[in-house]
């Protein structure tokens, strides 16, 4: 999507389809469409955020008059909904859409939020529909009302991260018959192939084994489906600071559950659990194809979780590549095994700050519903950078307790630790006492996206549509910029 920056001349801007949001105050006097505030008035729109009304006649095709709703609550999610139901309403139209800046919030984060909206809030899950189209309905975007020369920048800084977020839906919305783990490597080896300080390697079973990886080994072996521990480094010319970041993604193609099935119903949706290990390799190709100076590496755990005759077995112990043997309680809690392995290869490889993202536990789901990611952390100061980029980029992210009194519940009778608890208390905080066994020396945060990364079913904002929804690739490029300046 081509994206341009006008400042206001009065004259009517040239384009398929104008967009005129109405704020609390009403429609803008500078809006240029006369009828636009009659039919504010008239609809009420100003009280909801994404209500539209369509007029047929003005200085467009087609004007889209888009409330956005009260003030005590308009932020960047009240625009990228706004802006998302402007692309619903015209997305016949196509072509242009001109968007009037109203200065509701600063002009950058107006802009970043209108651009996300468009691209996150037009994607289509079902491009395996027959004759369906995979491009975004509106092909360049105006943005009237500035006389910031550096605007244009900032959008298209903000549509390619939008963009990759989409790639990583993509792979979360294939079905595992397609994206095997070998594929994912595939596609991380197309990214590296696109940018010149991006390389990856995948490794396969015998090499996994010699390197000890038990605890993954294990998870991977009931599959036909050989896994593949992928592993991309981004190398920048000119790095800023002696910070490597360390992303690591767990990437289970497919969960059955193993031995410990899961229920049929929604089983269907396991295709998407792999959608942290999407994020960490499509973020790590936007940080690439931003150019950021900053040293990255991520480390993806892919593999099938199956039920079969070579599959693990609750009693089984394994051994981790750190050393540490776990006791199996239950085959279903295979997200911290494959994580523990990856984080100990992530650190070993020379990461100094580690964050993992893992579709990890249901019961952060049911905490925070499909809106926020919990964050856990060895160091709150680190947690906390990554909970504020969350909230800056729109991954919404919130900071969670570790306390050394949940490694309790990992204790076991016959091993260094177990996968899982019988008691149902505080599940997604002793899933994280259990990683943080395997994270080395340094700061480390965990991002529990299993609500937020894959949806059941629709919601009612941007991110409407079911299926996989890209977080954390936004997080992630937000950190990365962060970090490198």
């Amino acid at each position: 999507m081509r994206i341009e920056v006008r400042a206001d001349s009065g004259e009517p801007t040239e384009a398929d389809v104008l967009a005129i949001p109405v704020g609390p105050e009403g429609v803008p006097e500078n809006a240029g469409v006369e009828a636009a505030a009659r039919v504010a008035d008239e609809e009420g729109l100003a009280a909801e955020a994404g209500r539209t009304a369509v007029l047929y006649e003005g200085p467009a095709r087609r004007v889209v008059v888009v409330g956005m709703g009260p003030k005590e609550e308009l932020d960047a999610d009240t625009i990228r909904t706004a802006a998302a139901a402007v692309a619903e309403a015209a997305e016949n139209v196509g072509g242009t859409l001109a968007w009037r800046l109203d200065g509701s919030l600063a002009e950058p984060e107006e802009a970043r939020a209108v651009v996300d909206g468009l691209l996150l809030g037009t994607y289509d899950p079902g491009r395996w529909k027959t004759g369906a189209s995979t491009e975004p309905p509106f092909d360049r975007l105006v943005l009237v009302g500035s006389d910031d020369a550096t605007l244009a920048e900032t959008a298209e800084r903000a549509a390619t991260i939008a963009t990759a977020a989409n790639r990583a839906r993509d792979l979360a919305n294939t079905g595992a018959n397609e994206l095997t783990p070998e594929r994912l490597a595939d596609r991380a080896a197309e990214l590296a192939g696109a940018h010149e300080d991006l390389t990856t390697e995948a490794l396969g079973p015998e090499e996994v084994e010699k390197l000890g990886m038990g605890a993954f080994a294990g998870v991977a072996q009931g599959s036909h489906n050989p896994p593949r521990m992928i592993v991309l480094r981004y190398e920048p010319a000119s790095p800023e600071g002696d910070v490597v970041l360390g992303l690591v993604g767990k990437a289970i193609t497919f969960d059955t559950g193993g031995i410990s099935i899961k229920p049929a119903l929604y089983m269907e949706d396991m295709k998407g659990d792999m959608a942290g290990g999407a994020a960490v390799i499509e973020g790590l190709g936007a940080i690439a194809e931003l150019g950021l100076p900053i040293r990255a590496l991520g480390v993806v755990a892919a593999t099938e979780n199956m039920v079969g005759g070579g599959a693990y077995r609750p009693g089984d112990i394994l051994r981790a590549m750190n050393g540490k043997t776990i006791e199996i309680t239950n085959t279903d809690a295979e997200g911290r095994l494959v994580l523990a392995d990856a984080l100990t290869y992530a650190r070993q490889l020379g990461a100094t700050h580690l964050l993992d993202f893992a579709t990890l536990t249901g019961a952060m789901e049911r905490a925070l519903g499909d809106l926020y990611a919990g964050v856990f952390g060895n160091d709150e100061a680190w947690r906390d950078e990554v909970v504020a980029a969350g909230e800056a980029s729109g991954d919404h992210a919130w900071p969670l307790p570790m306390h050394r009194r949940y490694r309790g519940y990992i204790e076991s009778a016959f091993a260094d630790m177990k996968n899982s608890s019988v008691r149902s208390q505080a599940i997604p905080a002793y899933a994280a006492s259990f990683l943080e066994e395997f994270v080395g020396e340094g700061p480390w945060a965990h991002v529990d996206m299993a609500g937020t990364g894959f949806f059941t079913w629709p919601r009612t904002d941007y991110l409407a549509q079911k299926g996989g929804t890209g977080y954390g690739v936004r997080l992630i490029v937000e950190l990365a910029t962060r970090l490198a300046e």
